[in-house]
């Protein structure tokens, strides 16, 4: 079973200096100010950055490995937080945009599938107590 450790450091007020289980590093949170100041990456935003950085790895080696001619991909997360904490995620919506000349629209739907119910740690963990759409749009590029 593999294992993956973070750390986040405190700096001051509500800000924190994050590092990754392989040694990248990301700002996160508020400043000391009253009324504070967003300095880093607000922190549930990065839940819903996880899934599109997650399923966004997937699909585009997916389409590359089906020799799809993708020029780019862009995934757009939106995450409906609770009006009370702990603020929880009760809806997210994943769109998919797929950018290229003559992508096979049948690739692409099972690339998205085999990512999203096969490989993305992310969205296996975040299902069960979620409610998850996707939808997807081929540009011609």
């Amino acid at each position: 079973m593999a294992t993956a450790q973070i750390t986040a450091k405190w700096i001051e007020g509500g800000l924190f200096a994050g590092k990754d289980s392989r040694g990248a590093s990301i700002v996160m949170g508020t400043s000391e100010e009253h009324p504070p100041t967003w300095l880093g990456v607000k922190s549930s935003d990065l839940l819903l950055l996880g899934i599109a950085g997650c399923s966004g790895h997937d699909v585009a080696e997916i389409l590359q490995k089906q020799r799809q001619p993708i020029a780019s991909l862009e995934i757009r997360v939106t995450g409906e937080q609770d009006d009370d904490p702990p603020w929880k995620f009760g809806k997210i919506e994943i769109e998919y945009v797929i950018r290229g000349r003559g992508v096979n629209e049948a690739f692409v739907q099972r690339a998205i599938d085999l990512s999203e119910n096969k490989y993305c740690s992310v969205l296996a963990t975040v299902r069960p107590g979620c409610a998850i759409t996707t939808h997807y749009r081929i540009e011609d590029a």
